[in-house]
């Protein structure tokens, strides 16, 4: 079965062959990165500046940051974050583990680290850091919401479904969840379930593009192509829709099995897994 369109993706990007060493600094701030280094921590105006840069930038200038004082949990969070989004998962991992290894108790990092074993498909060894997390922190609906993904990678399937619940306890309608677990339906085949799902998630002020793609994607693996599309169309550019539309309907074709085609994306930047398919990770 080809695999999904990268739209459709709750995270994950093709990995870089180049090393952070190798990567050109960026020009938001004139200091060279060795600089930075010798001097400390950049000030907080040069670190909003790089935040909102792309993932390859944040990960030069974290990297750095990380270097220059090795337990700067939000530095070894950022670093991990980046990396986590340009598809390198185990060295997100290892940037999140080492923040740990300084600040063991740190809810930012150990939420990372979790979603880093869940992006590399590994969600086994997240589940333990999400636990903590979520003991050290049990009214933070993120640790639940991620322990429903990291539960449902390694088939605990009533336990996903409990994590998930008591997060919509602690943050009602919460789009983030709600898409979780809808792409959990539909790895599963329940294309209807999850369609229940994206509704009430898409029906949020706060619910983003993706929700609403994510939608287009459960109608049309159901075969309900007329809104699949016109969701398709008023939220990607005319080739990014038309492409995803094909893939679309050669799902929804007779004989074609679409529901168990669901979330393998090559690349959803999304929540992602069935290994890869969590590697965006919403929630947090």
């Amino acid at each position: 079965m080809s695999p999904m369109p990268a739209l459709f993706a709750t995270v994950a990007l093709t990995g870089l062959t180049t090393t952070l060493a190798a990567a050109p600094a960026v020009a938001a701030d004139p200091t060279p990165v060795a600089a930075q280094q010798q001097r400390g921590p950049s000030s907080a105006e040069v670190r909003a500046t790089y935040d909102r840069m792309d993932a390859l930038s944040r990960s030069v200038f974290w990297a750095s940051e990380q270097q220059a004082d090795p337990t700067d949990a939000v530095a070894g969070v950022k670093l991990a974050q980046a990396l986590r989004e340009l598809g390198r998962y185990d060295q997100a991992a290892e940037a999140a583990q080492a923040t740990l290894n300084m600040r063991p108790t740190d809810l930012d990092a150990l939420l990372e680290l979790g979603r880093a074993h869940i992006a590399r498909g590994q969600a086994f060894y997240g589940v333990a850091p999400l636990e903590k997390a979520r003991d050290l922190a049990p009214r933070d609906w993120r640790a639940y919401s991620l322990l429903g993904v990291a539960y449902e990678q390694v088939r605990r399937f009533d336990d996903a479904r409990a994590a998930w619940n008591q997060a919509l306890v602690l943050s009602p309608n919460n789009p983030d969840v709600l898409t979780n677990a809808a792409t959990a339906a539909l790895t599963q085949g329940d294309a209807p379930g999850a369609e229940t799902l994206l509704r009430r998630a898409a029906a949020q002020p706060t619910a983003s593009a993706k929700v609403r793609q994510n939608l287009a994607l459960a109608l049309g693996l159901q075969g309900k192509m007329g809104e699949a599309e016109q969701i398709l169309r008023r939220e990607l550019p005319p080739e990014q829709a038309e492409q995803n539309l094909r893939w679309l309907r050669a799902r929804a074709a007779p004989g074609a099995t679409p529901t168990t085609a669901s979330a393998q994306a090559p690349a959803p930047t999304a929540t992602t897994d069935t290994a890869r398919t969590w590697n965006s990770l919403q929630g947090g």
